[in-house]
């Protein structure tokens, strides 16, 4: 088929269908989407809650837990051993499929009934407040993340070990405040970084080792914003700065800010990757405004893929080994032929409509299987009866669609409508990604959760700290520090924290100062300083003579850095022209 041009349903906007795209859908046989690429990307994150828990008791043993879904709402939790116990079978639950009914108003019922899981962790050592995780050991407030150890504060971090504030990290140690870094070691304040080593504040350096407030280097040493130093002078240079203070952090990020902005930024990043757009791609071939993810092919929509993926479409994130899923917030390791899940893990297959689910194959809306197959809202069916049935719900799927409070209509093909999701808009990565106020979420059709209650006192405010990590006492285990935000920000605020024994060490040992911010609003600065997970079309700036053109260079492309922005942006080859 032809290209074509849709209008979304829900932000009303026009977006094209590619003809590659007709052919993907058809592969897979599922109707084009009616919601733009932004718009599918939001609906599926208003189902994934990683970093708000709460405390609860289990519905089951009735042993306090900690999980992601609060007690006011609909949903029955079990803890992690009550779960995986033999004390219950999700069939239980199971339920005839009514045709007298819209399929999301039954498959609503279904998820209100049958019990969850608290938290997603796998193989974790003394790491409880995690989540989506596993093979963890003494960690906290890690999320999204894996083979991680002595860290905290992070999200997205894999195969790190004494690594707090973080994001987007593959393979290092000691590293602090830094994203989209990989195989680093002794790194703080830096971004999109390869193989280097102590050093602060960097940005696309590649093999770097030794220093401070650079851009664009290749293979330095001893460099100070740029600058070239002999090994004594870049270290008595170094002790003047005087790191551990919070006053001289502060100026050191205004001036590398200031740096950032004067110099040439690549238009995507991209290693070992042909015939792809987006940004952040390793090793991809054929991959369309994909992002964050590695070993792919064939594959567009998608997002934070860790692994080995192909012909997939709309994918938020996944661990390895991933062919022909379609519309899944998370995939884990070896699933194929899935389609519209939440969590599925551990070599699920031909699941459609399927919520917390794990290696189970070839069933249609359940909830919570485990090592189950042929099975439609929970009941178990023959082989037969299933490939029978399933035609008939999806054709009453589209005979009698459901309809959201918003008017937005939901036919086979649509993921699930975000007011049926457990959680509130503010409490699930949309509001990362696509953040709101109260009145706008709840305009456009989103439930919003009001902050509880704080039940502490604040002994610390923020600009009474210690300016220097040398003045901290451990004293400061004991207070309740104020967050400077004080709640004002769309963040999450908590309004206050506190130190951990583990994370003061860290700061003594990489001679940091304590934060004035508390996690939550230092996860969302982080996140502040990735582009956007969108592309615009641009030419190249380069206007320089010497890079195969003269004059303005010719070249266009599809970027994440949108035309009102100040950076310089270089095509592929003018910038590994300047690159030093």
């Amino acid at each position: 088929m032809t290209a074509e041009t849709k209008n979304c349903q829900n932000c009303k906007q026009n977006f094209t269908i590619e003809s590659d795209d007709f052919d993907f859908y058809k592969k897979i046989d599922v109707p084009p989407p009616t919601f733009c690429t932004e718009c599918r990307i939001q609906r599926r994150l208003t189902w994934r809650n990683e970093r708000t828990l709460h405390k609860r008791n289990c519905d089951l043993c009735n042993k306090s837990i900690l999980t992601i879904y609060s007690s006011d709402k609909p949903r029955k939790v079990y803890c992690t051993q009550c779960w995986y116990s033999d004390k219950w079978s999700p069939l239980n639950y199971g339920r005839e499929y009514d045709f007298n009914k819209p399929f999301f108003t039954q498959y609503d019922e279904l998820l209100e009934s049958v019990p969850f899981l608290n938290l997603s962790l796998t193989s974790v050592e003394n790491s409880d407040y995690c989540n989506y995780s596993l093979n963890l050991k003494n960690c906290y407030l890690l999320f999204g993340s894996w083979e991680c150890e002595n860290s905290g504060y992070s999200q997205r971090v894999v195969r790190v070990k004494d690594a707090f504030d973080n994001l987007w990290l593959t393979q290092g140690e000691l590293i602090y405040n830094s994203t989209y870094c990989t195989e680093c070691n002794n790194i703080s304040f830096s971004f999109d970084s390869h193989g280097c080593s102590d050093s602060k504040f960097l940005i696309h350096c590649r093999g770097c080792s030794n220093c401070f407030g650079c851009v664009n280097l290749r293979n330095k040493s001893y460099c100070i914003f740029d600058e070239q130093y002999s090994k004594e002078d870049y270290l008595e240079k170094m002790r003047s700065f005087d790191l551990g203070s919070f006053k001289n952090i502060q100026e050191a990020q205004s001036k590398f800010n200031q740096s950032i902005t004067s110099s040439i930024r690549p238009a995507n990043i991209f290693r070992n990757t042909v015939g792809s757009s987006g940004d952040l791609l390793r090793n991809c071939r054929n991959c369309k405004n994909c992002f964050l993810s590695n070993e792919g092919e064939d594959s567009a929509y998608s997002r934070l893929i860790e692994k080995n993926f192909k012909d997939c479409y709309d994918i938020w994130i996944a661990m390895e080994n991933v062919e022909k899923c379609y519309e899944l917030v998370a995939g884990g390791a070896n699933d194929h032929g899935s389609k519209f899940g939440v969590t599925l893990y551990q070599g699920c297959f031909d699941l459609s409509y399927c919520y917390t689910c794990i290696s189970s194959n070839n069933s249609f809306a359940c909830a919570s299987l485990r090592s189950k197959q042929y099975c439609i809202l929970n009941r178990q069916y023959t082989k037969e009866e299933y490939e029978s049935l399933v035609p008939k719900i999806i054709k009453h799927m589209n005979d009698m669609p459901y309809v959201d409070k918003k008017g937005r209509t939901y036919r086979y093909g649509e993921f699930f409508p975000p007011e049926l999701s457990p959680f509130a808009y503010n409490e699930t990565i949309a509001q990362e990604y696509f953040p709101l106020t109260k009145d706008q979420a709840e305009a456009q059709g989103y439930r919003w959760k009001d902050p509880d209650t704080k039940e502490y006192t604040i002994t610390v405010k923020p600009e009474s700290l210690p300016d220097h990590v040398k003045d901290t006492t451990d004293d400061i285990l004991k207070e309740t520090i104020g967050c400077e935000h004080k709640g004002t920000c769309t963040h999450q605020c908590t309004t206050a924290f506190r130190i951990i024994p583990e994370e003061l060490s860290f700061y003594r040992r990489m001679n940091l100062p304590l934060p004035r911010l508390c996690p939550n609003c230092r996860h969302y600065e982080r996140l502040a300083q990735r582009n956007p997970l969108k592309l615009w079309h641009r030419q190249c700036m380069c206007d320089k003579n010497n890079h195969n053109h003269q004059g303005n260079c010719p070249n266009e492309f599809e970027t994440s850095y949108s035309p009102e922005r100040k950076e310089i942006v270089y095509c592929e080859g003018c910038y590994q022209a300047e690159v030093v």
